[in-house]
């Protein structure tokens, strides 16, 4: 039987659409054309320079196996690479194949020129403008100093904390970063990028969005400039991805990205991503891809609780020198309790708010900015409330609360719930007394020393303070 260089190729095409997935597939060979078979040298006719790479970098094995199982052990494949149409002819490349001095087939395929750094095409430098330092696209404001701790993200900080110090040398490679919304994944996968720029100067590294990802792609396929990008990626030492889950449904992106990350990946260089969802809960993403994601380590950033809150605030008033009454911070805190950014935005439109309108930073103007924020304020602390807590805490009818009676433990269910109104509450120290069987100021001054003297001298008493209060607050403001 006599072979054609078409049928030997659809027999290898036949081979290799079994062996990998439709999209690779039609990608990467529907469009490679077969040109001549010379006794056992089969030639193929490809795109350009950079699909003959790719070839040669990520199915060389396959290639193989199909040329072998058509043409034999001696079978060898050659490439006609096409030029620029103001250069008509065709370029060959052999490739798979060829004979070695020893007279047996090798396939070692032919390395690509080596690419120092001055020739590498950096897509982020503006034509015109001369850049002396690699710009990793990092904001300097979000350094992990900055990333206040919290139950909801003290692993994924202590593992951004640990790529800092060695990137790629970790077992968190790739660290994936997922959680909702305004959670802080942009923060921390940017601070972890400036903590690498400060501690490791040689490193290159580079934060991109997704959607810019995604645009560099679309971009240098209509130049035809695909290989310069990729071969940019491919030299970083850390890439930062925000927002990976926008990749979906993005089949050819999902391909050039698959091979950027199995070359930083395989050559030891750090990779961070950010999503707003779980690996596993990926939709529209390869799966092959999703299967690379997990190989590192999956840490979530989860709603943080009050008191990650609380620092949170105070460290941005901190920053910016503000000063707010405690009320004001514990009022806001409490209302806005599932998004950072929100609470951000609280902040800022306070100070703004104070600022422009001479206003005073009050509960007042804390209930107008929140209102924006939120459809439904959360109900203030009273001094009926305080009474039912420390009543049922202390096992005395609330009614006792208000007599004239000396029994200890009704004493120190009064004196305390004096002292959580005070702080707790709005209400002058006369309304206090009056609420209270109208006792006056000084008995209200009197209870509140008390307690704190109790508290000074004895813990286990204070810890129930402690306990007391913050069932109060949750009770109200998190139900």
């Amino acid at each position: 039987m006599v072979l054609d260089h078409t049928s030997v190729w659809d027999n290898c095409m036949q081979l290799i659409k079994k062996n990998i997935n439709v999209q690779s597939y039609k990608t990467w060979f529907e469009p490679i054309k077969p040109v001549r078979l010379d006794n056992d040298a089969l030639t193929i006719q490809v795109p350009n320079k950079f699909f003959y790479e790719w070839l040669e970098e990520n199915f060389l094995p396959l290639l193989r196996m199909a040329v072998k199982n058509e043409l034999g052990d001696n079978g060898r494949l050659e490439y006609q690479i096409m030029m620029a149409p103001a250069n008509a002819t065709a370029q060959n490349r052999p490739t798979v194949g060829g004979q070695s001095k020893a007279g047996k087939t090798s396939y070692d395929s032919i390395p690509s020129p080596a690419l120092s750094a001055e020739q590498i095409k950096n897509p982020f430098v503006i034509p015109g403008i001369k850049k002396t330092k690699f710009d990793p696209q990092l904001n300097p404001k979000y350094t992990i100093s900055t990333f206040i701790e919290g139950d909801c993200n003290r692993l994924a900080r202590a593992a951004g904390h640990a790529v800092a110090n060695k990137p790629g040398g970790t077992a968190f490679n790739p660290l994936f970063i997922y959680g909702n919304v305004g959670l802080g994944k942009t923060h921390l996968a940017q601070a972890i990028g400036n903590d690498i720029v400060a501690k490791h100067e040689d490193k290159s590294v580079l934060y991109v969005t997704a959607e810019k990802f995604t645009n560099q792609i679309i971009e240098a396929i209509m130049k035809g400039a695909i290989s310069d990008l990729v071969n940019f990626y491919q030299s970083l030492d850390v890439l930062i991805v925000d927002d990976i889950q926008f990749l979906a449904n993005k089949v050819k992106t999902q391909e050039i990205f698959f091979h950027v990350y199995n070359q930083l990946h395989q050559t030891g260089r750090q990779l961070i991503m950010t999503s707003d969802r779980a690996p596993k809960d990926l939709e529209g993403i390869e799966e092959r891809l999703i299967s690379r994601f997990k190989w590192g380590l999956s840490a979530d950033l989860s709603i943080p609780d009050y008191e990650t809150r609380r620092a949170i605030l105070e460290s941005k008033l901190s920053m910016q020198s503000v000063e707010v009454p405690e009320n004001v911070c514990e009022f806001i805190c409490y209302n806005i309790k599932n998004n950072i950014r929100e609470l951000e935005g609280v902040f800022v439109s306070l100070i703004a708010q104070s600022s422009l309108n001479q206003k005073e930073i009050d509960l007042d103007l804390a209930r107008e900015v929140i209102a924006k924020f939120v459809s439904q304020l959360n109900k203030e602390i009273t001094v009926d409330f305080i009474q039912k807590i420390v009543a049922e805490r202390f096992d005395v009818p609330v009614e006792k609360l208000h007599q004239k009676t000396r029994k200890h433990s009704v004493v120190i269910a009064r004196q305390l719930s004096m002292y959580l109104a005070k702080n707790l509450t709005t209400k002058s120290l006369k309304g206090i007394g009056e609420i209270f069987g109208g006792r006056d100021h000084s008995t209200v001054i009197y209870s509140c020393k008390a307690i704190q003297d109790m508290m000074d001298i004895d813990l286990v008493f204070k810890d129930t303070v402690q306990d007391i209060e913050k069932k109060i607050r949750l009770s109200l403001h998190e139900s």
